[in-house]
């Protein structure tokens, strides 16, 4: 049974906060936008005799961007985490939407795609390894999406020994460490980001020229700005990433100012 069609009416959208939030809203937005959500959950169905898993490559190659990659993983392993210890219940999809953000313009295709994906816990490592892979540069982030795996484990009860496997497995296709596993799995934050090299957030080496680095930032303020999004139709979840990526490149300028005296 899906209970899917129960709380789609209802959903309001919980982020886990900060810019992992909104960029799971944001690429369900755009891979929603493009159909892709909707290509991968007609994958699932078409295989559902069979019992394979879904090509994790064929998966990047029809999303070809990280992104995307990050929202549809993030979406078939929550849909498999909630299968490993039988039905899945309302609480688990509850706790999946308040771990992570939704927009509630892909929820139909979020739906379409966890039904899909939970018909069998069978595969889930694939998934896991894909997204390890295409972020083994932010562990920070890999780390929080297995904090919210724990969230909806632990929602219909104390977690079992099927689930802490599952946990167990795809912390180590993340590539983590057992400090960070065991942060995820006792709800404590991961410890904050390293500082981020300004010059590396404009795009340029610390030789540019003040003329250059101005003009840098402005490109890149005017190609990311959320008005300009706005105006080209871009979704909700999309316009609120674009204004935190703007905030970084307007933090990193002055940055680089304040270092320069200019």
């Amino acid at each position: 049974m899906s209970y899917w069609g129960k709380v789609i009416g209802g959903m309001a959208g919980f982020a886990m906060g900060g810019p992992m939030g909104a960029l799971f809203g944001a690429a369900l937005g755009h891979a929603a936008d493009e159909g892709k959500l909707h290509g991968l959950a007609e994958g699932f169905t078409s295989m559902a005799g069979r019992s394979l898993p879904f090509d994790p490559m064929r998966l990047a190659a029809m999303t070809g961007r990280r992104d995307q990659l990050f929202a549809i993983g993030v979406t078939v392993l929550a849909a498999k985490l909630c299968k490993c210890d039988g039905p899945v219940s309302r609480a688990e999809i509850d706790a999946f939407k308040r771990a992570f953000a939704i927009p509630p313009a892909s929820m139909a295709d979020v739906a379409r795609l966890f039904d899909s994906a939970r018909a069998s816990p069978a595969g889930f490592e694939s998934y896991a390894t894909q997204l390890g892979q295409a972020f083994s540069d932010d562990k920070h982030t890999l780390e929080q999406v297995l904090a919210g795996f724990h969230q909806i484990a632990a929602a219909d009860g104390p977690v079992n020994g099927a689930e802490a496997e599952f946990l167990s497995r795809v912390a180590h296709a993340f590539g983590l460490n057992e400090a960070a596993a065991r942060r995820a799995g006792q709800g404590a934050p991961p410890p904050p980001r390293p500082a981020e090299d300004p010059y590396a957030v404009l795009g340029l080496g610390r030789e540019a020229d003040n003329q250059a680095i101005r003009a840098r930032w402005k490109a890149l303020v005017r190609e990311t700005h959320p008005d300009s999004l706005a105006a080209r139709g871009a979704s909700a979840a999309m316009i609120k990433a674009a204004s935190l990526k703007v905030a970084r490149i307007n933090a990193a300028y002055d940055a680089i100012k304040r270092e320069r005296a200019i």
